[in-house]
């Protein structure tokens, strides 16, 4: 047996017996009983914009209403591919600088921050996001979770490479505290919130 488990061994065994169980952190769950309206409330407070939409139809209207066609928009989503490039996920993410608006499903929302749980899986390059100056994410009006203790309690057990919470556009207040949208990022963000 090799040093290094002999020592994992002994810790293993010398573990002190736990007395106290974890705390119930059910009791900070929400009573919000309309987590729609203050996820709402909340991503527009922090520079956000939602869209309620019965379907794909509307997302693609509402596109074309706000979005120059000619510049690039790309997606993950091939129900939009009459108005967005699904052949990008494979490109080199440098390639992707120009991309002007990106649209993306997310996993879910939560209402207490407006932040949306998004992973590698569903975002087509990490960078996505991130890159583009305009970000368009869609969640289900059913996948709104009201805290981030639901939220943490949801995506516990999730195989992911890579995940993280998306809530609003990029922003700073760090140059002379003025608000500056896109410092880092989207200089936009739109939720589509899907019946």
């Amino acid at each position: 047996m090799s040093s290094k488990a002999e020592i994992l061994k002994k810790i293993k065994q010398n573990q002190p017996e736990i007395i106290t169980e974890l705390p119930d952190l059910d009791l900070l769950r929400s009573n919000n009983p309309n987590v729609l309206e203050t996820y709402k409330t909340v991503l527009k407070n922090i520079g956000g914009e939602s869209v309620e939409v019965a379907n794909y139809i509307e997302i693609l209207d509402f596109i074309r209403k706000n979005y120059s066609l000619d510049r690039r928009i790309i997606t993950t989503i091939p129900e939009l591919s009459e108005v967005a490039s699904l052949d990008w996920k494979n490109d080199d993410p440098h390639t992707l600088q120009d991309v002007e608006l990106v649209v993306v499903k997310g996993h879910f929302g939560v209402a207490e921050n407006s932040a949306i749980w998004v992973t590698d899986d569903i975002l087509g390059q990490r960078v996505a996001p991130f890159i583009a100056q305009y970000l368009a994410i869609i969640i289900n009006k059913n996948d709104i979770l009201a805290t981030m203790h639901q939220a943490y309690k949801r995506i516990g057990n999730m195989e992911y490479g890579f995940g993280t919470f998306i809530a609003g556009p990029s922003k700073t207040a760090d140059i002379e505290q003025s608000l500056v949208l896109g410092a880092h990022g989207a200089r936009g963000l739109i939720v589509f919130l899907l019946n």
